[in-house]
């Protein structure tokens, strides 16, 4: 008897201790270095007539401005604005109370997504060169217990995300830059890979979000994932080119994206009622004509000399970001006045979102957020 009971409390202790999935899922959705005032003031008076940004700005005028905030927000990112930031929360309103930051030192984009996605800091990662993380992801972590193998998935504009998800190890599904997706994933998968050769893209390691979102929102219907990334990535690009105009009709379009992703989710069974939308950016940028176009800190900018003698104390304000959320998970509280939360706490949160108790995925990782979660 004794024996019996000993094998039963075993069980319990190895139940106890098992990565239990609910009948959950989460996309988390990254848009590439836009700014908190864009997301929550809509375009910048001191930017949208500047021609040093601006091609036409007559013609930008006329499409994003009003002089009430709250109408330019809806101008630009209507979904955003008016239906996560009503239906679910929201976070990084810093005019409002309501702020969120990096934790990283370096406030730029490889170690911006190597926080997001691992829930760890690492000040050893501060470059953006295509360096195998040492770090495992919650992608990476997941997909080697059963209820989530071969059910994560990472999609991004970016061509080293690859390296940040290191599928060199991981084995997780990545599709980023130029990437092909699969011709038989659907129907219209020959004739994306043949439009994304031939549509020159303005980057050498950037593509266009559209072939991003389509792929993903594809391989999303095809596959299921209980866990999918997708990074668009066009606004940070278009900001260090100085083009305002393109980087607010990208984010515009970002914002569309998310809205038929979200129809999408809602309509698709499997998904409908059972899957949590998260939307942040890997970094900000600078608030002022002579800065938006940058980001990064003190410390990151002092290894390079020029940059360090036109921005002394580094891109101020550049550690400033944004959290957006919707789902069966979240608690429709709108914008949530809340301090210090670091963007370190989004893979807990996600981990959360998915019904699983993220200390055992990874003790180390930051706590989720708890105000956004049910």
């Amino acid at each position: 008897m004794q024996t019996i009971l000993k094998v039963i409390a075993a069980s319990f202790i190895l139940l106890a201790n098992a990565v239990c999935a609910s009948d959950t899922n989460v996309v988390l959705v990254t848009l590439d270095g836009v700014r908190w005032q864009e997301v929550f003031s809509g375009a910048d008076k001191n930017l949208i007539t500047n021609k040093d940004f601006v091609k036409q700005p007559s013609q930008l005028h006329d499409e994003f401005w009003d002089e009430n905030p709250q109408k330019r927000q809806q101008l630009l990112m209507p979904f955003l604005t008016q239906t996560i930031a009503k239906d679910g929360v929201i976070i990084g309103d810093r005019k409002k109370g309501s702020t969120m930051s990096v934790s990283n030192p370096w406030y730029f984009s490889y170690p911006g997504y190597n926080e997001i996605l691992s829930g760890e800091v690492d000040v050893n990662i501060n470059s953006n060169d295509k360096v195998y993380n040492p770090n495992k992801t919650i992608l990476e972590r997941l997909n080697t217990h059963p209820e989530f193998k071969n059910s994560t998935a990472l999609f991004g504009s970016w061509d080293v995300f690859p390296y940040i998800v290191n599928t060199q190890r991981s084995n997780v599904y990545v599709n980023a830059g130029f990437m092909p997706i699969e011709n038989n994933l659907f129907d219209n998968a020959p004739l994306l890979n043949a439009l994304q050769k031939e549509i020159p893209s303005p980057w050498v390691n950037v593509r266009l979000d559209s072939f991003t979102y389509r792929f993903a929102k594809a391989y999303m219907l095809a596959k299921q994932p209980k866990l999918l990334v997708i990074s668009l990535g066009e606004t940070d690009d278009f900001a260090h080119d100085g083009h305002y105009d393109a980087y607010l009709k990208s984010a515009k379009q970002s914002d569309a994206f998310l809205k038929d992703l979200w129809q999408t989710i809602q309509s698709t069974p499997g998904y409908k009622n059972k899957t949590t939308l998260i939307i942040t950016t890997d970094h900000g940028r600078g608030s002022n004509a002579n800065d938006w176009q940058h980001h990064s800190s003190k410390q990151a900018l002092a290894k390079s000399a020029q940059g360090n003698k036109a921005f002394p104390e580094g891109i101020i304000g550049s550690e400033h970001i944004w959290l957006g959320a919707i789902g069966p998970a979240i608690n429709g509280n709108g914008l949530i006045k809340i301090n210090n939360v670091k963007q370190s706490q989004i893979a807990a949160t996600v981990l959360e979102a998915l019904g699983l108790q993220p200390y055992k995925i990874n003790p180390n990782m930051a706590p989720a957020i708890k105000e956004i979660l049910k």
